[in-house]
């Protein structure tokens, strides 16, 4: 028996050399949530196993590591320290990957080293440690580090991919940094050794920021044919873009594909789709096992070669090697 609660809740695409199957999401009119609560719960909209949203796992990841209120004070009296020694930091960095042959080949800069490569490069890293320093906890820096984690997969704009061992030895580096500038200012060792514990566990979190969008965005790449998603109205404001490529097998559910799009996308997740915690009763306890799975909200529909997918087989359908799907937005 199951029980269902409902609960209110870039980058340009590389070229097509032919014709390959289409994925577009358009939206509706939404109405109120009075009138959505009137819709039927049906099980063949459902995406199920969704990855938590990127704020979430990031909060979740702080709370595990500990850094907190008291990890904060402990490294609020080295922050004048490391700023002081930002600016070397952050040429040291890449003066150390540009010498180093893997990461030299990785940027591209085996003979030699691309100024304005170099220059954007320097520019990305200066922001990044500014909010570290800040010791930024915020959301939008949960969606930084996130988007941040999809660029090291070849998805910023230069196309780079960054293999994951690289972007965790980074973490690495940057506290033998952390560590290196707090003794060369020969800050008392009661002091290097807390604030080392507190940075340890905040860069821990940012790492597991990054590589939870790294292999978001990887995942995106598994898939023996590649599926064109096209996307139209509000949702191309959202995905910054007007169609991406998701790869996947023939004859795999439409679900999985839209999986994937609403984990990379998650802040489409939020306008497209609506949450429902269902209770499962368990046959050895009185207690009932909560899980979530999403549907599309009022309004929005996605289309199978012209099809309504709520009236021709839902997000079970398969793909097949030149299916389209395709919605318009409202007002249209």
């Amino acid at each position: 028996m199951r029980e269902v609660i409902l609960a209110d809740s870039a980058t340009r695409p590389p070229p097509f050399a032919k014709r390959v199957p289409v994925l577009s999401f358009i939206p509706e009119t939404q109405i109120g949530s009075v009138a959505m609560m009137t819709q039927p719960v049906t099980e063949l909209l459902e995406i199920d196993d969704l990855a938590p949203e990127p704020q979430e796992e990031w909060q979740r990841m702080l709370r595990f590591v500990g850094f907190g209120p008291e990890a904060r004070r402990a490294a609020l009296p080295t922050v004048e320290t490391l700023l002081k020694s930002a600016h070397e930091m952050v040429v040291e960095t890449y003066d150390y990957l540009a010498r180093v042959p893997e990461t030299a080949a990785v940027l591209g800069w085996e003979s030699a080293v691309d100024p304005v490569h170099l220059e954007e490069r320097r520019r990305f890293f200066t922001i990044w440690l500014s909010r570290s320093l800040a010791l930024d906890t915020s959301d939008e820096f949960a969606l930084a580090l996130f988007r941040a984690g999809k660029f090291h997969a070849a998805d910023g704009p230069r196309r780079i991919h960054t293999p994951e061992a690289y972007v965790s030895g980074s973490i690495g580096l940057m506290l033998g940094a952390f560590s290196d500038r707090m003794t060369r200012a020969q800050l008392p060792g009661a002091v290097i050794g807390p604030a080392m514990g507190a940075w340890s566990r905040y860069l821990s979190a940012q790492l597991n920021q990054m590589l939870f969008g790294y292999r978001l965005a990887m995942d995106m790449k598994r898939g023996s044919a590649a599926v064109r998603c096209a996307f139209f109205g509000r949702l191309r404001a959202l995905v910054d873009t007007s169609e991406f490529v998701v790869r996947a097998d023939a004859g795999e559910p439409v679900r999985n594909v839209l999986r994937k799009l609403f984990n990379y996308f998650p802040l489409a997740r939020a306008d497209a789709l609506e949450r429902r915690w269902q209770s499962h009763e368990r046959q050895d306890s009185a207690w009932a096992d909560m899980t979530s799975s999403y549907l599309p909200r009022y309004g929005w529909r996605v289309l199978l070669n012209g099809r309504d997918l709520e009236y021709a087989g839902g997000f079970s359908a398969r793909l097949g090697q030149a299916d389209e799907i395709s919605i318009f937005p409202p007002g249209r």
